[in-house]
């Protein structure tokens, strides 16, 4: 796959995590052998292709709220209600160095749900602010940060301190 080397330890925790589902348990467990490899393998190649992305794509991000944790990546989000150490693919895209937007510690809720949301693909409002707008992620970045969120593998340009 392009853009990501097949790496044995992602390969491995793809593959581990798409076995370990209930449903493709429950098919090796009636005897469906055949059916639960090839859509393990579909989904092992699902996940090549979103990590491939959340390394490619400029404003790709995992965010973890107490909502759970989520993979934004463009016009698609892929996401559960597991914390990112129990979400293997949104812990291999950090690993990798997707940036990783902690919002547990903000507090103030209000602020927060009137930040805009980042852009996909498109143009950059020049007024962030009111409904339907759009920032960069490094805009958005810098503005939840003001109200607490923990950044790792921050995208923006070092400051100086």
């Amino acid at each position: 796959m392009k853009g990501i080397p097949m790496q044995t330890g992602v390969l491995r925790v793809l593959r581990a995590t798409a076995a370990s589902w209930w449903r493709h348990k429950e098919l090796r467990r009636t005897g469906q052998l055949k059916l639960a490899r090839r859509l393990e393998r579909e989904t092992v190649l699902r996940d090549l292709v979103h990590l491939r992305q959340a390394a490619t794509l400029s404003n790709a991000h995992v965010t973890r709220g107490d909502g759970g944790t989520f993979v934004q990546l463009g016009w698609t989000s892929v996401s559960t209600f597991a914390p990112i150490e129990r979400f293997p693919l949104a812990a291999l895209a950090v690993a990798r160095g997707t940036p990783f937007i902690d919002i547990r510690p903000v507090t103030d809720v209000i602020a927060f749900a009137n930040l805009p949301r980042v852009t996909r693909d498109g143009p950059v409002d020049p007024e962030p602010w009111g409904p339907g707008r759009a920032v960069s992620l490094t805009a958005y970045i810098d503005m939840v940060e003001e109200l607490g969120a923990r950044i790792v593998n921050d995208p923006r340009p070092s400051r100086p301190a």
